[in-house]
């Protein structure tokens, strides 16, 4: 009787095609779409997801462009593949990063006397206007620090949700949007965020409401200690971001929603 054995080969590089499938598949996208918009044959593309084929880091950055994959998880797929990564990640405080700040500090100083706010990618507050702090001394200390977080604290039960009078139409809103940032990016640091503040009171069930669709806008209306404010926001963010740091910024502006906030606001500021 005669015994045999096999070696069982392993795939070169099975952690980059992992991470280029699980990233197709985050952004439902056929095999066979994707090779096409990459500029490959769908061979090609099978083999790098079984991990048979190593692809270049210009063959990586193709695929990862059309895929939309942050700056962030470029680099780490690019490392998964046994390249360095490409995109620089430097502070906002860095020599280099000073234009940008001063940029970012005369834009929000511009927009007094309404909120404005520099967020990163997990929603943390990192430049804010003094309309906006003044908002934010509301809050108890334990949501002021390390740093603000928007979600924390605009659902957190001691948060700015004791003052929305609104909440059942804003909650949905705001825990739409971080479905959205969570399903695009993947971000481990987000997902525990979202299930963080889905323990919160109440907002389990608002997660399961459809944000409302009445109205041009949907406004947060606050009733404060100093009177009752209603606003609604926009978001933007740099164009042509090279920088991690760059790409996950935004900045988010908070206008009046009505003459009475306007007022308000404006007597604030005095």
């Amino acid at each position: 009787m005669t015994s045999t054995s096999s070696t069982v080969l392993t795939p070169p590089h099975p952690a980059i095609g992992l991470l280029v499938q699980q990233w197709r598949k985050r952004r439902r996208i056929s095999q066979m779409q994707l090779a096409f918009d990459a500029g490959l044959s769908t061979r090609h593309l099978s083999f790098i997801e079984t991990g048979r084929s190593r692809p270049s880091p210009e063959v990586l950055i193709s695929i990862a462009g059309q895929l939309d994959v942050p700056f962030r998880e470029r680099n780490v797929m690019l490392m998964a593949a046994g390249y360095a990564p490409r995109y620089p990640q430097k502070s906002l405080d860095a020599p280099d990063m000073q234009p940008v700040h001063t940029a970012l500090t005369r834009l929000l100083q511009a927009h007094q006397p309404y909120p404005g706010l520099v967020l990163d990618r997990k929603w943390n507050v990192v430049l804010a206007n003094p309309a906006a702090m003044s908002l934010a001394s509301l809050l108890p200390e334990s949501l002021r620090t390390p740093a603000i977080n928007i979600y924390r604290a605009s659902l957190h039960p001691e948060g700015l949700a004791r003052f929305t009078r609104n909440l059942e139409e804003w909650a949905p809103h705001l825990l739409a949007n971080l479905r959205l940032a969570v399903e695009g990016s993947g971000d481990p640091e987000l997902i525990a965020l979202e299930a963080e503040v889905l323990g919160y009171p109440g907002m389990q069930a608002a997660s399961r409401r459809e944000p409302s669709e009445q109205g041009l806008l949907i406004a947060c209306h606050l009733d404060l200690p100093m009177g009752s404010l209603s606003m609604f926001s926009t978001v933007t963010s740099f164009g042509t971001p090279q920088d991690v740091t760059l790409q996950e910024l935004c900045i988010e502006l908070f206008y009046p929603a009505d003459a009475a906030s306007e007022a308000m606001m404006r007597s604030l500021a005095t």
